[in-house]
């Protein structure tokens, strides 16, 4: 599980600050890492570690290697995987390479990981060094309820091909290079006052201060590295002119900066604003692509609000963490990228953070805006426009009555515009204005050829009016208030001045218009290509058009300039700053909204206005910060309808223009000028009377408030100031109201027409109603109306309304689903006598509660719904009692059936009576059928009846019964045809491959072939060729052994005739842990199917009380036969300090309870266990198996890693027949030999028997007559059977011979997957002949082998040492030899002394025993890891010979002056000479012929000594003639020979 940190920095790249939060609280990062290869160094000892913020866990190390195996399993948060050299474990190692890679790169990739990827590692210190070696690791991203999935495992040869198989993104080339990414601060504006009042003279007492007291800073962050500017002593306007440089590889890892202002303070540095910079929306990588750029631009920044206490409650916004609810501050940065030549003398090697200065942006010919308090220029040439942000206030409904009914009003701000806290709203002169209104024609005016500066020069003295007037609320209900604006609409305007970076804005909206008029297309592909094209063309060459005619280049950076060219949707360099609406109550801000200025920019072109500019916008008000998650911030503060245009002021002459029409404008100033002056508020002369008709028929899937998993629900329907509810239906999850609701007199204003085309939004919230206490908030939706004006006739098309489903949310989630229409009628001169009636059904009386009308309640039709009740399980107690005699209840449409009655749970919680079964009239759409409500009770004493739990099954779609297809398919042609394929495509493939004209002998294989061969494994230890084909042969291409996932996911969970469904209790969950909380509610289980049909289906012979039921097994306790394999278990979660685990398995079926404690495997987290094991079980009682993977502890109890549940009663009377499955071959012995009691014929005949099919005949083909006996082919019935599916009516896919793959999950950390275990089950019943004996799966038992090793003789090895006297260069060579993982083994031989032409004699043997495992072509080892460890662990390691050359030193260490390492399996062949000897036998082996030791037993040659020079490049060291020869322990017994120049057969002393 991650944990929160704000100090991490590389967590602050993952992605948006809420998905941020998401991944730190919900996922945990696992990673493998596997080997190491090429790391630069001499005679290292690597160990690998990996860092997330202060957290960090480390590999074993390996010794004296530079290729070492790991194969360790690591589960914390990844951030930096580095490879540190370490000889000593008191002291820190010295850093090899790093690689960085942030969380939500990877979290981005399918399935969320990276599989069997190679690192590359660079050395930050220098990074002209280049590579530093490769690891090859597993990272995956793991959340709640995602399971890992193995991709198709590669052979290794591919997977050696590093370069391509590089730890990248998709798209990212191999080869990055390094860059300097240089991030320009200028300077910052509009910073807010952190210290005032109290702190202020606090430290105006005691240290002097009377300035202001802000002393900002800009600090950086990206790719783990951080970066500061200076701090400038109490400013608020600081200038900097300073860049800060990182050097990090390009393309980056890490997707984005994170661009800061911090106030810094003796105390605590504090976050002022928080920005991020996604390099991903500034660069292009095209083929007329560019490089990150940015600027130079102003970025604004959100956070907290400006109200100056000494506690600042959303200071958690102000560090990027969640939405701001108020802007901060402004910052003028740039960015520019700059690839490094690492060959180039004059590049710095080192990649430590730099600042520098740099020019004032007035020199580098960028213009800047003035202050933005002031309307003044303090720089030359700066272009500074006026606009102009206007709003109107429709309605404020639904405030929270928690609010208290103080007055309140709305405050309206544009930066620091219109804020009255350090806000300005009177203007002391216009210089300003038209000092930036001298230059260029407008754009406009280029469009539209003429000038609209009418009012440009009448409103100088204009006082921005940003606060509405404060007005008591009235109340509505219960729940909410309104403001009564009804006929008067308040109005707020404000003047603020910007650099005129409009482009930008344009450019963003013409774009979002293609997209959206590509959405709104409802076309097929084809068509909304051709859409798509020719939107594309005219827009674009549009925007490229108007684009170019902007002469206004002063402002325009070369991202600009890039974006011109590449059309980019995103709008990553901002110019004016977002809109904040605030609700304020007695002086206190309660909630906000924020809109983006882009979307309410007016331009004179259509397609480049804001979307919602002059338009009357629905803005629901919300809580600030945290205070707006969860239940708290379901609520609606405020329902605002709310008209919003900004622009320049110049261009206001059609501000209104959007409004409603039919008012008239209420002006603060009267006299001259005022015409020009916008209104204070507007006066509505027109309105319009309505009737509202709202349709409540049901909901389905309701959120359950109750403890008893029920709710009591009713809904509450709003529209403009009227609110009316529902009744209240007791104890249901799926509510039918059945109910009109009628709202009479409801006034709207505007003209007739607007209102038909655009009504006001219709909210509906749905409460549980309790008896003590207030209502309990369920959801809410939304929906508009079907308008009907007077004059317009009622009938079809639009009328009657249909009944359309509305989802239901709760906060993020969705919370069930709502039916209903909803119509506005307006009532005309006559009155409602001009209404459509009202015509509701006559035989209902419910008082004043009117039903539905007739003309939108669905049409019904009569269906039977036939109930198979098979029985109940796993109940869980309820109340403290446990539950004894249950009863469950099924209703539909108001009509139901009882079960009978469980006499004895405990005994047998099957029904006694299967089959019941009741009409009702459904509607005949589907789509509006009623839920299946579901309802389970506990028959106690004294005729108490108490709910235990209940079900909603919400769509019956799928257990609607339709005709079967008659049409028959020629099943047993395909059959036949396919197996003549097959052996032919086989037969073709043997002679094509000389190799496979030799016979292999079968007795070699084990039941592990046919698993490694399924799996492809052996594909990836290298077999050889004849092998796989021989595997081929023996396995059918059509038998899928190992499924990647649970059986009954591949089998639809084996509910081909009975459904289980999960019964729940309890109060649901909140927001997003909702479907985590289910799992808790969850007290039992119920299995049924329901069946609905509207006919008489039955055919003669019948059984009539069965219904569409027969031919079912019988529910009777049956006695069964359970035997479960467990293979293997893999990427088990770390249960031990040393980052390990000893796990066992343990099963429990019923009363058997097993526990392998003494057969743990001690330190791994991928062990094989290789085991089946026998139980017996009664079905219905024992139905659940489950397994477990437990820790094995010295001291204490066991933990618990894992555990997986399956359901063996489905899985037993399911039609796939999942007891035993399928092989593919027919086989009486051996490996492969056939597991199920019944031979494939008797399978075949009861199959046919069950479904009244005739058959089977066996033709002569299938017949063999010996001595008057006919003996049945069981290979044509295995046939028959693998082709079961292709028989018509009663024909499904059997179940083949299989592994499971299942995922380990742990109750304590729900949802988040502890490994998997690979496992299958057999079953068989006790009344039928018994089973043989279980396949021998053990695991495969290494071979013992010895490999003796000849050092014979060296050449050519480089000179070290300087003779004191001659100063002639010698060596004192001497080699040293061990094989992979066994370092403690080393030998030497002895030293072969002042060598002068690096010559070495040495007739040295070296003898290793091993355990190998021909398989897998791995070593095993088993030894303790300390000297304190209790037991032994086993490692398995690739085959690797070790050889190094040295130089001895009397005084001093031995130098080191090469190496090579061959791979016993695949190293290439040695040379015959010295001279035919060279380092192209490494570096280049697909040219070279390659042995294995385990073919060739006896190899003699010459191999060269590699090591790394200066500029790490290999070169060669020396050469060395081996001679290898292998044999089993066997064969050494008989031919023992010693170490050395030992006896027996010594060899013999070079001379």
């Amino acid at each position: 599980m991650l944990n929160e940190s704000r100090n991490n920095p590389n967590l602050t790249y993952c992605c948006t600050p809420e998905c941020l939060y998401m991944i730190i609280l919900f996922h945990q990062v696992s990673v493998t890492i596997v080997e190491a290869r090429q790391l630069v160094g001499l005679n290292m000892d690597p160990v690998v570690c990996v860092e997330i913020g202060d957290d960090k866990k480390y590999t074993q190390m390996k010794e004296s290697t530079n290729c070492p195996y790991y194969n360790e399993h690591i589960a914390i948060c990844l951030s930096i995987p580095q490879v540190i050299h370490s000889k000593n474990l008191l002291r820190s190692g010295t850093l090899v390479g790093s690689f960085k890679l942030d969380i939500g790169t990877v979290y981005s990739q399918p399935e969320h990981q990276f599989f069997h990827k190679w690192a590359l590692l660079s050395d930050p210190d220098d990074i002209t060094a280049g590579c530093k070696g490769y690891i090859k690791c597993d990272i995956a991203v793991v959340g709640k309820g995602d399971n890992i999935k193995t991709p198709h495992k590669a052979t290794e040869t591919d997977e050696d091909d590093i370069e391509g198989n590089l730890l990248l993104p998709e798209g990212v080339p191999a080869e990055r290079q390094w860059a300097r990414y240089y991030v320009k601060i200028y300077r910052a504006e509009g910073l807010p006052k952190m210290n005032t009042s109290i702190m202020a003279n606090v430290k105006k007492a005691f240290i002097g201060e009377n300035k202001d007291l802000v002393d900002p800073y800009v600090q950086i962050l990206f790719a783990g590295q951080r970066g500061k500017t200076s701090i400038q002593k109490s400013s608020y306007e600081p200038i900097w002119n300073e860049q800060i440089v990182f050097t990090e590889m390009f393309p980056p890892l890490c997707k984005r900066m994170k661009v800061q202002i911090r106030d810094s303070d003796k105390v605590n540095d504090v976050a002022l604003g928080t920005h991020f910079i996604d390099l991903r929306k500034i660069a292009n990588d095209g083929d007329k692509g560019f490089l990150p750029t940015l600027g130079p631009a102003w970025v604004n920044m959100y956070g907290s609000t400006r109200s100056y206490t000494i506690m600042d409650e959303h200071q958690d916004l102000n560090e990027g963490l969640g939405e701001g609810v108020s802007f901060r501050a402004r910052l003028l940065v740039s960015l520019c990228v700059e690839i490094l030549d690492t060959s180039s003398p004059e590049v710095m090697s080192s990649t430590e953070v730099k600042v520098e200065g740099v020019p004032k942006i007035s020199e580098v010919g960028f213009h800047v805006q003035a202050a933005m308090l002031k309307p003044k220029i303090t720089m030359h040439d700066a272009k500074l426009e006026e606009f102009f942000l206007f709003g109107a206030f429709l309605e404020a409904t639904m405030i929270d009555r928690k609010i208290g009914d103080k007055p309140i009003c709305f405050e309206v701000t544009i930066g620091n515009y219109g804020s009255e806290i350090d806000g300005v709203t009177k203007l002391k002169s216009s210089s300003g204005k038209k000092s930036g209104g001298d230059g260029d024609e407008e754009e406009t005016e280029l469009i539209h050829g003429s000038s609209d500066e009418e009012e440009g020069d009448d409103d100088n003295d204009l006082v921005s009016v940003s606060t509405t007037p404060p007005m008591k609320p009235v109340i509505t209900d219960r729940n909410y208030f309104h403001l009564p604006y009804f006929e008067r609409k308040p109005c707020i305007y404000i003047k603020s001045w910007w650099q005129d970076q409009r482009r930008r804005l344009y450019n963003a909206n013409l774009i979002d218009n293609i997209a959206d008029k590509l959405v709104g297309q409802s076309i097929t592909v084809t068509q909304l290509k051709c859409v798509r094209m020719t939107l594309v063309k005219r827009n674009k060459y549009q925007f490229l058009t108007l684009a170019n005619k902007d002469q206004n280049q002063t402002g325009r950076t070369k991202l600009d300039k890039e974006r011109l060219k590449s059309c980019m949707r995103e709008l990553p360099q901002h110019s004016i700053p977002d809109i904040y609406i605030w609700m304020m109550s007695n002086n206190k801000r309660i909630a906000y909204a924020r809109v983006p200025s882009k979307d309410i920019l007016y331009s004179g072109v259509d397609e480049e206005t804001g979307k919602d500019c002059g338009k009357v916008k629905t803005i629901f008000l919300k809580l600030p910060g945290k205070k707006g998650f969860g239940a708290a911030g379901w609520t609606v503060q405020a329902k605002t309808e709310i008209y919003l245009w900004l622009g320049l002021n110049r261009q206001r002459k059609d501000f209104l223009s959007g409004l409603p029409n039919g008012f008239e404008e209420n002006k603060m100033q009267k006299g001259p000028g005022s015409q020009s002056a916008p209104p204070i508020s507007l006066t509505y002369m027109m309105k319009q009377i309505f009737q509202l008709r709202v349709h409540m028929y049901q909901a389905r899937s309701l959120f359950a408030a109750d403890s008893s998993g029920l709710s009591d629900p009713f809904a509450r329907v709003f529209f403009s100031t009227h609110s009316q509810v529902t009744e209240v239906l007791n104890e249901t999850l799926c509510p039918t109201w059945d109910q009109l609701m009628v709202f009479d007199n409801v006034e709207l204003f505007g003209e007739v027409g607007e209102l038909r085309d655009d009504p006001p939004i219709i909210v509906i919230e749905i409460y549980d109603q309790d008896t003590v206490g207030k209502a309990e908030f369920m959801g809410r939706t939304f929906a508009k109306p079907i308008t009907k004006m007077a004059d317009e006739h009622y009938g079809p098309p639009r009328f009657p309304p249909q009944l359309e489903y509305y989802q239901i949310y709760r906060g993020n989630c969705t919370a069930g689903e709502m039916l209903a229409a909803f119509e506005l009628l307006q009532i005309g001169p006559h009155g409602k006598a001009d209404l459509p009636p009202i015509d509701g059904p006559t035989d209902m009386d419910r008082g004043p509660i009117l039903p539905v009308p007739l003309g939108i309640r669905p049409v019904l039709s009569k269906y039977r719904i036939e109930v198979l009740f098979w029985g109940l399980r796993d109940l869980k107690r309820v109340n403290l009692a446990a539950v004894d005699r249950p009863r469950v209840d099924i209703e539909c449409a108001g009509k139901g059936v009882q079960s009978s009655l469980i006499q004895n749970y405990k005994k047998n919680p099957n029904f006694g009576t299967l089959v019941k079964m009741f009409e009702v009239d459904l509607p005949e759409n589907e789509l509006l059928h009623p839920p299946l409500n579901i309802r389970v009770v506990d028959c106690r004493a004294f005729g108490r009846y108490t709910l235990v739990g209940n079900h909603a099954v919400t769509t019956l779609r799928k257990f609607i019964y339709r005709a079967a297809d008659k049409e028959a398919n020629n099943w047993n042609t395909q059959g036949t045809n396919e197996d003549d394929k097959g052996g032919k495509k086989k037969k073709r493939k043997k002679g094509g491959d000389e190799v496979e004209e030799e016979e292999f002998d079968e007795s070699m294989l084990d039941w592990w072939s046919k698993y490694f061969a399924s799996i492809e494994t052996l594909m990836e230890v290298r077999p050889s060729v004849k092998m796989a084909l021989l595997l081929f042969f023996f396995f059918c291409t059509d038998c899928k052994l190992v499924y990647p996932k649970e059986l009954e996911k591949e089998f639809d969970n084996f509910e081909d005739w009975l459904h289980t469904f999960n019964l729940f209790r309890g109060k649901a969950g909140d927001d997003d842990d909702q479907n985590m909380a289910d799992e808790d509610r969850i007290i039992g289980k119920f299995k049924v199917k329901p069946l609905l049909h509207r006919g008489p289906y039955l055919e003669m012979g019948f059984d009539s009380n069965m219904g569409m039921f027969q031919n079912i097994p019988t529910n009777d306790p049956i006695n069964v036969v359970v035997r479960v394999y467990i293979i293997r278990a893999t990427d088990l979660h770390p249960a031990d300090i040393n980052g390990k685990a000893d796990p066992y398995i343990a099963i429990k079926l019923g009363k058997s309870d097993i526990k392998d404690k003494e057969n743990y495997l001690s330190k791994q987290l991928n062990p094989i266990f290789g085991k089946s094991f026998d139980m017996e079980a009664t079905f219905p009682m024992d139905s659940t198996l489950t397994v477990s993977v437990y820790d094995w502890d010295l001291v204490g109890t066991d933990d618990l890693i894992g555990e997986t549940k399956l359901d063996l009663e489905n899985r037993y009377y399911s039609k796939h027949r999942a007891i035993c499955g399928l092989p593919s071959k027919y086989a009486v012995h051996g490996y492969n030999v056939w597991r199920d009691p019944l031979k494939p014929t008797q399978i075949l005949a009861k199959l046919c028997k069950e479904g009244k099919l005739d058959g089977p005949h066996y033709g002569p083909g299938g017949r063999v007559k010996v001595a008057n006996r006919i003996f049945m082919d069981e290979h044509l019935a295995l046939t028959a059977l693998k082709h079961w599916e292709d028989i018509p009516r009663v024909g499904c896919k059997l179940i083949p011979e299989h592994v499971e793959t299942r995922p380990l999950l742990n109750p304590d950390k729900p949802g988040i997957e502890q490994g998997r275990i690979e496992m299958w089950v057999d079953m068989f019943p006790k009344d039928m002949p018994a089973p043989g004996p279980a396949i021998d799966i053990a695991p495969r038992k290494p071979k013992k082998f010895e490999l003796r090793v000849i050092i014979w003789n060296t050449d050519e090895v480089i000179l070290e040492d300087d003779d004191i006297f001659t100063g002639e260069k010698s060596s004192d060579i001497f080699v040293r030899g061990w094989l992979k993982g066994q370092q403690e083994d080393k030998q030497d031989t002895d030293v072969h002394y002042h060598s002068l032409t690096g010559e070495g004699l040495f007739n040295w043997r070296f003898i290793y025993p091993f355990d190998y495992l021909q398989a897998e072509e791995k070593i095993v080892i088993s030894k303790k890891e300390s000297m304190f460890a209790w037991d032994e662990t086993e490692y398995k390691i690739p085959a690797r010979l070790n050889l190094q050359v040295w130089d001895a030193d009397h005084f001093s260490a031995d130098d080191f002056l090469g190496a090579i390492e061959l791979d016993l399996n695949r190293f290439p062949r040695g040379a015959k000479t010295a001279k035919q000897c060279s380092i192209n036998m490494v570096l280049n082996e697909q040219d070279i012929p390659m042995v294995s030791i385990f073919k060739q037993r006896r190899i003699k040659g010459w191999w060269p000594f590699l090591a790394r020079d200066e500029n790490d490049e290999f070169e060669l060291t020396g050469k060395v003639e081996a001679e290898l020869q292998l044999m089993t322990a066997e064969e050494a017994e008989k031919n023992p020979v010693g170490e050395g120049r030992n006896e027996p057969e010594p060899l013999e002393k070079p001379k």
